[in-house]
């Protein structure tokens, strides 16, 4: 089994860019929760040139709307929403500082182009299981745009929250590895096949 790395926030290019996919993390500080209306908002408020809600510099964003807080705990169930939702947004996002970013499943090339470019990094975190992520979150609180409900904002204190780097700072797929090794072992089964 891999190591994990001990990763903090504000995550800076230098700890992005020794990261690579397929790395397990063990990610503590301060990350902000964001969906689909809230990166909409911040992307509108950044192309007028207002001030955003949050400071994006070395910031992780992750995709979820946590489920309301259960008494007698931090925060109700917290898993990743499909990331692609995020995709028209997040190039703007990175250009102002962005660092990191939490969620499931593939990403567009635009998207994936820009995270190099930034030198940023995609994790993936377990779907299905947001219960069970919960554990790792010490802190939570809205932060903006409350009117969303569960969707609106907020500032989470995680620590050692698992990950695992799906796209790294120099363009490297978790998703495509693991395509090309099925293709690979494929190949080989259908050589072996034929003797």
């Amino acid at each position: 089994m891999k190591h994990m790395l001990e990763i903090r926030t504000p995550l800076t290019a230098d700890v992005c860019r020794r990261l690579r996919a397929g790395d397990l993390v063990a990610l503590s500080g301060e990350v902000f929760t964001g969906r689909d209306v809230a990166h909409r908002r911040l992307y509108e408020a950044a192309q007028r040139g207002e001030t955003l809600p949050v400071t994006l510099d070395g910031a992780v964003m992750f995709y979820a709307a946590p489920t309301p807080t259960p008494p007698g705990r931090v925060i109700g169930s917290v898993g990743p929403t499909t990331s692609g939702r995020m995709d028209a947004y997040t190039p703007k996002l990175l250009e102002m500082g962005l660092r990191g970013m939490i969620g499931k499943g593939g990403r567009s090339l635009v998207v994936r182009e820009a995270i190099a470019h930034y030198g940023a990094v995609y994790f993936g975190a377990m779907g299905g299981v947001a219960a069970h992520l919960s554990q790792w979150v010490r802190e939570a609180g809205v932060i903006a745009y409350e009117d969303l409900g569960t969707e609106a904002m907020m500032r989470l204190v995680v620590e050692r929250f698992p990950l695992v780097v799906l796209i790294d700072a120099e363009g490297g797929d978790f998703y495509e590895e693991i395509l090309n090794r099925r293709r690979n072992q494929k190949q080989e089964e259908k050589q072996e096949q034929k003797y």
